[in-house]
């Protein structure tokens, strides 16, 4: 099973040293591989500690050198709108420690995981998240797909750089040993590439806005935080809507496409174009074949893991039903 990296107080007071001296450590749970840290300085500034140990050999292809595309994504989002935390310290040495170290400033607001809300503030949420992605995929990136040199999936298009991705995670799959249909998912990919080159332009996707990385003043509502781009991508504006809700089947929320819209964002706008469906449809597809995997390379325990992969791989399905109807677009 993926374990978390173990480091005791002292270590951690050496690692932060170049931010303050610490004066408290309060650890983060929630997240399923990063060891976290809520840090307390002696000159009352608080932050974020997050660490990943060198062992790569439960991560996927495509989350390899994930802490400095997280430390990455923040610098380039600073000024963009998008309520990202600025980057106090990152370590990727590994001499102190076997592992690479990210320190960002505290976020306001709570997750919108832990709040309680009727259907008209949900709503209203959702179309504040709406208008921080017009703000996100306003900022473009150099290349396509994941920017960090270890995962080596990179490229000049999308199209390129999307069909990397597939093939990768089916790497993965094989490697683990978990079956997947290779052969109608590879088939789905060529039969429908281009519809991807109606991507000529790479945003910057976050591709995991889900409610426990979204911070919210309570209050207001308005969205003060957005934490974890380690998985951030640059492509298709779409693929953010599949990462903001991974098992989902049903439309896009309107609320969310409002939200963008009314912000400037494109998302309504390129769902109707000719190839907007398959695009959602192709990214669909890949989401669920990395979900599908997760469960044995990350050695999930319990029945909640064996439901999971059922969901993805019913999702896989879906996808792919839906795709072997759609006209070719090579």
């Amino acid at each position: 099973m993926l374990t978390k990296f173990v480091v005791d107080e002292a270590q951690l007071a050496d690692l932060v040293a170049p931010v303050g001296r610490l004066a408290g450590v309060e650890p983060l749970t929630g997240g399923m591989f990063a060891t976290a840290f809520r840090l307390h300085f002696d000159d009352g500034r608080r932050a974020v500690a997050k660490i990943v140990g060198a062992d790569t050999s439960r991560l996927a292809t495509y989350e390899r050198g994930l802490l400095g595309t997280e430390a990455l994504t923040y610098r380039m989002l600073a000024g963009s709108g998008v309520p990202v935390p600025r980057v106090l310290h990152t370590d990727f040495t590994r001499v102190r420690l076997d592992a690479d170290v990210i320190v960002a400033e505290h976020l306001p607001g709570v997750p919108w995981l832990g709040l309680e809300l009727d259907a008209a503030q949900a709503a209203t949420v959702r179309r504040n998240l709406g208008a921080v992605m017009a703000d996100l995929h306003r900022v473009t990136a150099p290349s396509f797909g994941y920017p960090a040199a270890d995962a080596d999936l990179a490229a000049g298009s999308w199209r390129e750089a999307f069909q990397l991705m597939v093939e990768a995670i089916l790497a993965d799959a094989a490697r683990w040993g978990v079956t997947l249909p290779v052969a109608r998912v590879r088939a789905a990919v060529v039969a429908h590439a281009g519809a991807l080159d109606a991507v000529t332009r790479a945003s910057v996707v976050h591709t995991d806005l889900w409610e426990g990385n979204v911070f919210v003043d309570p209050d207001t509502l308005d969205i003060v935080g957005i934490i974890d781009t380690e998985r951030t991508l640059w492509g298709d504006p779409i693929h953010e809507l599949v990462g903001a809700d991974q098992f989902g089947t049903d439309r896009p929320s309107p609320d969310l496409l409002a939200g963008d819209a009314a912000a400037g964002g494109v998302l309504a706008r390129e769902l109707a174009t000719p190839t907007g469906e398959t695009r959602l449809q192709l990214s669909r597809l890949y989401f669920s074949l990395i979900l599908a995997t997760e469960p044995t390379m990350r050695g999930y325990e319990g029945g909640w893991g064996a439901g999971y992969e059922r969901g993805a791989r019913a999702n896989i399905d879906r996808a792919l039903e839906l795709l072997e109807t759609m006209p070719a677009a090579r």
